[in-house]
C-alpha cells in the first residue's frame, strides 16, 4: 500500500492509514517497512508508519542496511563529524535563498549539507548548485548507490568546467548531493 509521501508525519490522512496497515500486527503478525533507496523514515517516507506502530504500542525494531545519505557522505571526502541533512530543496526562488543560506552555514562551520533529489530532477538542481554555489565550494554527487555507484567529488570550478566542456557526468538514479569547504 502506497500511501505515505514526504512529509507524512504531519497530517492526521496519513495517521490513519499507517493504522490501516498495522492491523495485521494488531492480530499477532509481524511485518516489515521498506524502502526503495534509503532508509524508512529516514529521507524516505514511512514515519507516520513508525508513529503508529508507538501510538499502537507495538514494538519497532530498525533494521541497519545502506543508507544512501550515510553513503554519499562517507565517499564524498566532506565533513562526516558535522552535517546537516536538509532534505528536498524549496522549489523557485525560495530554492536559490537556500542553497545560499546553507553554503554560507558550511563555509562558516564546516558543516556539510546534504539533500536529495529524484533521478529526473537531478540534472536541475546540479546546474543550479553550480549556478549558485563559490567557486570554491566542494560539491559532491552520489547517485546510484544501492546498485550501480556513481560518486563525483570536486569543486564547483572544476563541475563548471566540465560543464562547459561537455563532459559532466550524468545522473540517472536517485541522487544525494553535499556541499561544503
Amino acid at each position: 500500500m502506497e500511501s505515505h509521501k514526504q512529509g507524512d508525519h504531519l497530517t492526521d490522512a496519513f495517521d490513519n492509514a499507517a493504522r490501516t496497515m498495522l492491523k495485521p500486527c494488531l492480530d499477532g503478525e509481524n511485518i516489515g517497512l521498506v524502502s526503495e533507496a534509503g532508509i524508512p523514515a529516514v529521507a524516505d517516507p514511512g514515519s507516520s508508519v513508525v508513529r503508529a506502530a508507538h501510538a499502537l504500542g507495538l514494538t519497532v525494531v530498525p533494521l541497519g542496511g545502506s543508507v544512501s545519505l550515510m553513503l554519499g557522505l562517507a565517499a564524498s571526502g566532506l565533513n562526516g563529524q558535522q552535517f546537516a541533512f536538509i532534505g528536498y530543496l524549496p522549489k523557485g526562488a525560495e530554492q536559490l535563498a537556500h542553497i545560499r543560506s546553507t553554503e554560507a552555514r558550511a563555509l562558516k562551520t564546516g558543516e556539510t549539507q546534504i539533500c536529495i533529489e529524484t533521478p529526473y530532477r537531478n540534472d536541475a538542481l546540479l546546474q543550479t548548485l553550480l549556478a549558485t554555489l563559490q567557486p570554491s565550494t566542494r560539491l559532491a554527487v552520489a547517485s546510484g548507490l544501492a546498485m550501480t555507484p556513481l560518486v563525483v567529488s570536486q569543486s564547483v570550478k572544476t563541475w563548471s568546467e566540465q560543464n562547459k566542456a561537455g563532459t559532466m557526468p550524468r545522473f540517472p538514479l536517485p541522487a544525494v548531493f553535499l556541499w561544503g569547504p
